[in-house]
C-alpha cells in the first residue's frame, strides 16, 4: 500500500468512526464565540457607515471612535482568531486520529485566555478608556487593562498553537515516513505564522503596559510601530493561509473534482510561512524614521507572497477545469458551467477567490512607495481591508462553516439552508461591492479614513464625497443583513437542524500528481529560514530606532 492509498483508508476510518464529541465541543464554543464577534461586529459597522455618511449621530456615552476600535478588535482579530482555532482544531481532529487529551484541555485553557482578554479589551473600550482604534498606536494611551486583555489574547493564542504542535509530533512518532495530512499541514503553517507573528505584538504590548500605569513618562512610537506590524503584516496572511487551505482540501471535493497537486500545496504553505513576517513596512512607507532601503527590501519581500498566490490561483482553476471537462464541459468556457454553482458551499469561496484577484491587486498598489503617498491615509485603504478581509476570507470561512458546523454537531445541510445560504452570499457580495467599491472611489478623491463625519466647514471637497458616502451606507446596511442570516445559518446548523451526518471533505489528489518531496516534512528547516529571514528583515532597522526619543502620552477623546 502505497502512501496516498494509505492516507485515503486513514480517512476512511476516520469517516466511520465520525467526529469525536469531546473534540468536536471544544470547536463549536470557539466558533460561538467566533459568530458572536461577527453580529457584534457587524452592528457596530453599521453604526460607523451611517455615521459616515452623515445619517446617524452616534451617543457621546459610545462615540465613532469607540465603535471603531470595538469594530475591528472584534472583527479582525476576534472573529478571525477564534475561527481558525475551532476550524484547525477540527481539521486535526478529523486528520489525526482525534486530538490527544492535554490538547484537548490546552485547547480550552486557550478558550479561556482569549475571553478574558476579550472582556479586559470590550470592558476598557465600553468604559471610554481605550478609544485607540484596532491598530492602538502610541502615543495614543489607552487603559493599563486593555493592554493586559490583549496579552491574554496572544498567550492563548500561543497555547493553542502550542498545542497543535503536541497533537502533530504524536501523529509523526506514530506515523514515521508518512507526510503529515495535508489540512494538518496547513494548520501546523498557520500557528507557525501566529507564534512568530504575534512575537513582535507581544513585545510592544509589554511595554506598553508600564507605560500606561504611569511607571514610564515615554514610549518609542517608531519601535511600537514597528513591532504592531510585524505582526499585522502577518496576520493578514494567517488569514489568508487559512482561507485557502479550504481552497486545496475541501473545494475540490465539494465539486467532485480532486486536488491539484499536494507537492505543490506544500511549497505554497512553506513559502507563504517563510516570506510572510519581514514586509511590515510596507504598512510604514510613510513612516519617518526607517531609511528607504529598508523600507525597499520590505517591499520587496510583500510582493514575493505574490508567488504562492499566482501558485494558488494556477491550481485552482486546473481544477475546475479539470472536474468541469471530466463533466461533459466543451469548448473554451464549457466547463465553467458545469461547476456546482448551486452549492453555497462552493459559490462562497468561489466569490472569494474571484475577490482576491482585485484585492490583490490594490495591496501592490499601496505597496508602491509613490501610489501609497496617495492612498495611505484615505478610505482607500478601508475599502482595501473590506474587499480582501470582508470578502476574500470571511466568504471562506462562511463557505467552511456550511459543513463544518453540522459535521461537528452531527446534523444535516439541508437544501433550505443552501438556498438561504445562497441569499446570504448574494447580499454579502451586493453589500461588499457597494461599500468597498465606495471606499475605494472616495479614498481617491481624498476622503480620510479613521474620522467621523464632517464636512470640514461644508468644504466643497468634502461635500463631494457625500454621494460616496451614501453608497457606503448602502453597503452596510445590506451586510447587517447577511450577517443576521449568516449567523441564524450557524445557530441553526449548530443547534435546529435535523439529527444526521455531513462529510469532512478532503478531496484526494489526482493519480498523476507528483508526490510531496521528503524534505517538505522538515519543519525545522522551514523555522530556521523563518527566522533567518525575520532577522534579515528586522534587526538592523530595529537597531537603528531603539533611540529614538519618546513620547509621553496623549489622550485625544
Amino acid at each position: 500500500m502505497d502512501l496516498a492509498e494509505k492516507n485515503v483508508f486513514h480517512h476512511k476510518i476516520t469517516e466511520a468512526l465520525g467526529v469525536n464529541a469531546k473534540d468536536a465541543t471544544l470547536s463549536l464554543t470557539f466558533l460561538v464565540v467566533s459568530f458572536t464577534a461577527l453580529l457584534i461586529g457587524g452592528v457596530l459597522g453599521l453604526l460607523q457607515g451611517l455615521n459616515r455618511a452623515g445619517l446617524f449621530e452616534l451617543p457621546a456615552w459610545f462615540d465613532y471612535y469607540q465603535t471603531l476600535t470595538a469594530h475591528g478588535i472584534l472583527l479582525l482579530l476576534v472573529f478571525t482568531t477564534t475561527f481558525a482555532v475551532g476550524y484547525f482544531y477540527a481539521a486535526l481532529s478529523h486528520t489525526l486520529g482525534g486530538l490527544l487529551p492535554k490538547v484537548r484541555n490546552m485547547g480550552w485553557i486557550a478558550f479561556g485566555c482569549m475571553v478574558i482578554g476579550v472582556v479586559f479589551v470590550a470592558a476598557t473600550i465600553i468604559a471610554g478608556e481605550a478609544s485607540v482604534m484596532f491598530t492602538f498606536y502610541p502615543p495614543m494611551q489607552a487603559s493599563p487593562w486593555f493592554y493586559i486583555g490583549l496579552v491574554f489574547l496572544v498567550v492563548g493564542i500561543w497555547i493553542a498553537a502550542f498545542g497543535a504542535f503536541i497533537n502533530v509530533a504524536h501523529w509523526r512518532k506514530k506515523h514515521k515516513g508518512q507526510h503529515i495530512p495535508l489540512l494538518a499541514f496547513f494548520a501546523t503553517g498557520v500557528f507557525v505564522m501566529l507564534v512568530f507573528g504575534s512575537i513582535g505584538v507581544a513585545v510592544e504590548v509589554l511595554t506598553l503596559i508600564p507605560w500606561a500605569f504611569g511607571w514610564k513618562e515615554t514610549i518609542n512610537v517608531m519601535l511600537s510601530r514597528t513591532l504592531f506590524w510585524s505582526f499585522g503584516h502577518t496576520l493578514v496572511n494567517i488569514w489568508y493561509l487559512t482561507a485557502i487551505s479550504a481552497w486545496y482540501v475541501a473545494v475540490p471535493k465539494i465539486i467532485g473534482g480532486k486536488g491539484f497537486s499536494d507537492a505543490l500545496t506544500r511549497l505554497v504553505v512553506i513559502l507563504l510561512v517563510i516570506l510572510n513576517i519581514p514586509g511590515g513596512f510596507h504598512h510604514q512607507i510613510v513612516d519617518p524614521g526607517i531609511t528607504e532601503s529598508w523600507k525597499f527590501i520590505h517591499v520587496f519581500m510583500s510582493l514575493s507572497i505574490g508567488f504562492p498566490s499566482l501558485m494558488t490561483a494556477f491550481a485552482m482553476f486546473a481544477v475546475f477545469e479539470r472536474t468541469g471537462r471530466r463533466k461533459g464541459g466543451k469548448g473554451l468556457l464549457g466547463w465553467f458551467k458545469k461547476l456546482p454553482w448551486g452549492d453555497v458551499r462552493f459559490l462562497a469561496p468561489f466569490i472569494a477567490m474571484a475577490a482576491f484577484i482585485p484585492g490583490g491587486a490594490g495591496g501592490i498598489a499601496q505597496t508602491n512607495n509613490q501610489l501609497n503617498q496617495v492612498v495611505h491615509n484615505s478610505l482607500w485603504v478601508v475599502g482595501h481591508f473590506h474587499l480582501t478581509v470582508g470578502v476574500t476570507v470571511a466568504l471562506t470561512f462562511f463557505g467552511i462553516s456550511y459543513w463544518l458546523i453540522p459535521y461537528l454537531s452531527k446534523r444535516k445541510f439541508t437544501p433550505q439552508i443552501n438556498r438561504l445560504g445562497i441569499i446570504q452570499t448574494i447580499l454579502w457580495t451586493v453589500g461588499m461591492l457597494f461599500m468597498a467599491g465606495s471606499m475605494h472611489a472616495v479614498g481617491l478623491l481624498g476622503s480620510p479614513r479613521r474620522t467621523s463625519y464632517t464636512t470640514y466647514g461644508n468644504h466643497q471637497a468634502a461635500l463631494s464625497w457625500d454621494p460616496y458616502l451614501i453608497f457606503l451606507a448602502i453597503g452596510g446596511t445590506l451586510l447587517i443583513v447577511a450577517v443576521l442570516l449568516m449567523v441564524y445559518i450557524a445557530v441553526h446548523l449548530m443547534f435546529f437542524a435535523p439529527k444526521g451526518k455531513t462529510e469532512f471533505p478532503i478531496a484526494e489528489q489526482e493519480a498523476d500528481a507528483y508526490p510531496a518531496p521528503k524534505w517538505t516534512e522538515r519543519w525545522g528547516l522551514t523555522i530556521v529560514l523563518l527566522i533567518a529571514i525575520v532577522a534579515m528583515g528586522y534587526v538592523v532597522p530595529i537597531i537603528e530606532i531603539l533611540d529614538v526619543p519618546g513620547s509621553p502620552p496623549f489622550r485625544t477623546w
